[in-house]
């Protein structure tokens, strides 16, 4: 046991799939996957195919009256669910603040969950306050530990150099003990001295000659809980250790006794559990999983200048950190979770362990978007001083995805938006490309970071998080977000049905990112991926065939054991998962049970693609004579030389050696989707033999021609996720050379059904032309502002269209909220053309009546809505209402010197992580810059 010196207290498609479980038996999935959609028609909407949106409740100054009205708004503004996590409260209101767990806490939530129930919304709950997990229930020994080492010396002559006391004076703050001693002499079996020590650091221990002796003492790190609520305060928990998981999930037990609230699922954010690299039982862990005690190996493993040796220690010692991650918390918490009816929905990103297994080992593997992408869609706002200088990776969310496929799990989600922009400056025209983009890497369930919980009486701009994007009622977007919303919920109604479509699967070498020897612990953040990621020819690879037209998910070997073979592919979940080929990147270390499977697979029919031979096995223990069998295991292979690649066949499958994936590719069979060369991005869903195509134009170039599709159909329908339209495709040729003719301006986004069922009444698709009729909409305007303030200004009579913000009215500079531009057009309609109202350039959103009714709402670039149905012969009348960003009202505040920003622990930071002052801000110009046409498509 270690010895401690010191202690400082501190529905209509959920019946093909009824029975179908998330993973775990005892936990239903809530929407199963969904069977053949009619033809046409938009899939069912769901609660999961909204949008939900992570739900900060500062202080837990929560009220039935609020609680009430504003799941109401969030309902009325499209979103599903919330997922309600508790923070830091505001200045000023601490006599509402609310115990965190506490009856009146509890009460709260209960309404929560029964209101949302009634409202057809669902409420995830974050398992603790803040984050990481923790609070007042974990007792310093339950807390993240953290390993230090001391070096000392002994002789027999001169006995102990000085007495094993932990020296380090940040350590000694928090409780900590002596955990293990160990001495060293060449030539010599290494000596356990731990006992041996007393409580004065002294050694009882008589030995001759010169000793190297290692102590390692065990140590708090002292994190507490960031961001937590009242209540919530407290150290951070030891993930590691199966004990303090386990008393932290029956406080929860203890807390709720038998009245769980409804909640769908808990939630973990991202593993921001900084210096926790240690626990108790961690070196008998150890020697279970590895077959050796590191013990004996402590000079070599923390040796200054790392040798292959000391590579090997710290590939074991990692594979290790991962093995109690998995088990004792990930696996543990999932089990506790379902046997109480809830699911989990976890962010393993950031933690030192396997992601793609701790993303497969919960319920609903979620991934995080932060930062902006780059674009080269023309118009697109994206100013150097509001972004952080961070680029989102799509490839990173395909860790959640991929294990999210393979094991079945229909729903994957992303954390969205968490520092798209600096505050009160992002549109939704910047956020919908970036959210495009995970899409196309597999998310199908985003939840916004995020909307904060704000009382009625809270002025302006209510309460808000410190991390942008905050979306709250006060939002001068608000009114518009129904509108995102709704293409949200339409674009993940189909990304949510059916079962993933993609060729390849691609081996994640973690034992190469493993064996790096530098440092001891490794965290694979998304903030680190320029060293874990971006230099591996994995990642290389992954994109390049992605770029190419080959869809793939990530797997690993742990994930390679679940594979079967059924008709020469490769199948998991029950056979609702299956690819083509499976392909192992360069790479250097393979452990030979994987090597061994990947050719069982190959026996059974498998196609597998080399780029490298294995020539290293992972870890250190035995690793000449298990090189060895990895070698063999390759030598058996009877290669033979075909179009610059090798070839072997192995039973009924084939296993191909080539540097060049491409030409594997080709020799493999596979073909890649050709629409690519377009300048298109897709990911495609199956349903029983149909497909959906999900394409998005991100070039700056328009897309206007008959696209190939690599599977064929007799008609396809034509979906548009923005307004809900549908059509028959105009198309042409059979499978292997079926196109259809589509028109995707750059940042617009189109779902193709392809059908094999009948298309009996379905209307024809209204194509548009690269170059239409125009058809100026000049004036004048009327400007009349509706909605915001800090005041609303008088209308105003416009001979033009132009941005508010262009008129010489102060009062006018620092609005912010809703305007409408009112005008009449006369018009000699021609029966069949397609007519689009083209409103130019818009700051930032709009939404559009003509003649009375509401067309919808033109949100992002390019802001075009389809009008053909709402025009009529003569006379027009055409309200275009826009919303501007909260940025100049923020800036006319911090101006006047009203203070709007106090809070408790962290108050409010600029994206730099500064202090906010928007009063130097430029006015951000608002309003409808135009030009405003109506394009004739004849």
């Amino acid at each position: 046991m270690m010895k401690r010196y010191k202690t400082l207290q501190l529905s209509l498609y959920s019946l093909f799939f009824l029975a179908f479980l998330f993973g775990h038996a005892g936990c239903q999935q809530e929407e199963p996957f969904t069977p053949i959609v009619k033809a046409g028609e938009w899939p069912e909407v769901t609660r999961s195919a909204k949008p939900w949106t992570r739900w900060w409740w500062m202080g837990n100054a929560v009220d039935e009256k609020n609680l009430t009205n504003l799941l109401q708004s969030y309902e009325a503004a499209g979103l599903g669910g919330l997922e309600i996590a508790p923070i830091y409260g505001a200045k000023g209101f601490e006599d509402r603040f609310l115990t965190y767990l506490s009856p009146e806490w509890m009460e709260m939530l209960h309404h929560t969950v029964a209101k949302a129930d009634s409202l057809n919304m669902g409420i995830d709950l974050t398992q603790g306050t803040g984050w990481p997990f923790g609070g007042p229930m974990v007792q310093p020994e339950m807390a993240a530990q953290r390993m230090v080492i001391q070096q000392h010396t002994y002789s027999g002559q001169e006995g102990l150099d000085r007495p094993i006391l932990l020296e380090s004076t940040r350590a000694t703050r928090f409780e900590y003990g002596l955990h293990t001693v160990m001495a060293f002499k060449e030539n010599e079996t290494p000596v356990n001295l731990t006992s041996q020590i007393d409580d004065s650091g002294e050694l009882s221990w008589d030995a001759s000659g010169k000793w190297e002796l290692v102590a390692v003492f065990m140590a708090q790190t002292g994190q507490m809980v960031k961001r937590a609520a009242p209540g919530g305060q407290g150290f951070t928990l030891d993930h590691y250790s199966k004990e303090s998981v386990n008393d932290y999930l029956s406080h929860f037990e203890e807390a709720f006794k038998e009245d769980f609230p409804g909640i769908r699922a808990f939630y973990n954010d991202s593993f921001e559990v900084y210096g926790a690299d240690f626990t108790e039982n961690f070196f008998q862990f150890f020697q279970e999983k590895r077959g050796y005690d590191l013990r004996n190996h402590l000079p070599e493993l923390l040796a200054e200048e790392p040798d292959e040796r000391s590579a090997r220690l710290k590939s074991d010692y990692r594979e290790t950190i991962n093995d109690m991650l998995l088990e004792n918390f990930t696996g543990q918490w999932t089990d506790w979770a379902n046997r109480q009816g809830k699911l989990t929905k976890n962010q393993a990103h950031g933690s030192p362990g396997n992601l793609l297994d701790l993303y497969a080992r919960v319920d609903i593997p979620e991934g995080e978007t932060f930062g902006s992408s780059y674009f080269p869609i023309p118009g697109i706002r994206r100013d150097s001083a509001d972004i952080r200088n961070v680029d989102p990776d799509p490839i990173m969310l395909k860790f959640a995805s991929s294990a999210a496929h393979l094991t079945g799990k229909n729903l994957v989600s992303t954390e969205t938006f968490t520092w798209l922009g600096e505050h009160f400056k992002s549109a939704f025209s910047q956020a919908k490309p970036e959210l495009e983009q995970a899409f196309l890497a597999g998310i199908n369930h985003m939840f916004y970071h995020g909307v904060t919980y704000s009382p009625e009486e809270v002025d302006f701009p209510g309460w808000l998080f410190y991390a942008s994007l905050n979306l709250n009622t006060h939002n001068s977007l608000w009114p518009h977000f129904r509108g995102f919303n709704e293409y949200i919920q339409r674009v993940q109604s189909v990304l949510q049905s059916g079962t993933p479509d993609n060729e390849l699967l691609m081996y994640w070498p973690v034992y190469d990112v493993w064996a790096d020897p530098e440092g001891l612990s490794k965290m694979l953040t998304v903030h680190g991926i320029d060293e874990w990621l971006h230099p591996t020819p994995f990642y290389k690879g992954s994109k390049m065939l992605m770029e190419k037209g080959f869809g793939l998910d990530f797997v690993s070997d742990d994930l390679i054991g679940d594979l079967q073979v059924s008709d020469g592919h490769l199948s998991s979940a029950n056979g609702t998962y299956s690819a083509q080929v499976l392909v192992v990147p360069k790479l250097t270390y393979m452990p030979v049970a994987t090597l061994e499977r990947i050719l069982s697979l190959a026996e059974k029919g498998a196609k597998v693609v080399f780029q490298q031979v294995p020539t290293e096995v992972p870890g250190f223990n035995d690793f000449t004579s298990r090189k060895e069998a990895l070698n063999s295991l390759w030598e058996s292979l009877a290669f033979e030389a075909t179009a610059g690649s090798q070839l072997a066949k192995v039973g009924s499958g084939q296993v191909i050696l080539s540097e060049d994936l491409l030409q594997a590719m080709e020799l493999a069979g596979l073909e890649r989707e050709t629409l690519v060369d377009e300048g298109l991005q897709y990911i495609r869903r199956n349903l029983k033999g149909e497909r959906y195509y999900y394409l998005v134009n991100h070039s700056a170039e328009a897309v206007n021609s008959y696209i190939p599709l690599k599977y064929g159909a007799n008609e396809a329908v034509l979906m548009d996720p923005e307004i809900g339209k549908v059509g028959l495709a105009q198309n042409r040729g059979e499978k292997g050379e079926f196109e259809v003719r589509v028109n995707l301006d750059p940042g617009k986004s189109l779902i193709v059904h392809l059908l094999q069922q009948d298309s009996e009444g379905i209307s024809e698709w209204k194509y548009s032309h690269s170059e239409p009729d125009l058809i100026p909409v000049e004036g004048p305007w009327t400007l009349t502002f509706t909605a915001g303030g800090p005041t609303l200004p008088e209308a105003q009579q416009l001979e033009e269209v132009q941005p508010w913000t262009k008129l010489e009215n102060e009062e006018v500079l620092h609005f912010s909220g809703q305007a409408l531009y009112e005008t009449k057009l006369d018009l000699n309609l021609s029966q069949g053309a397609k007519y689009v109202l083209n409103l130019g350039k818009v700051l930032e959103s709009a939404r559009v009546w003509i003649n009375g009714q509401e067309v919808g709402f033109a949100f992002g670039i390019p802001f075009k809505l389809d009008v053909s149905d709402y025009l009529q012969n003569g006379t027009n009348e055409i309200k275009i209402e826009v919303a501007n960003l909260m940025a100049n009202r923020i800036r006319y505040l911090d101006q006047q010197g009203v203070t709007w920003r106090n809070y408790h622990e962290i108050n409010f930071v600029n994206i730099d992580y500064g202090p906010f002052d928007a009063s130097g801000w430029d006015i951000m110009p608002s309003g409808l810059a135009g030009p405003v046409n109506i394009e004739i498509h004849p």
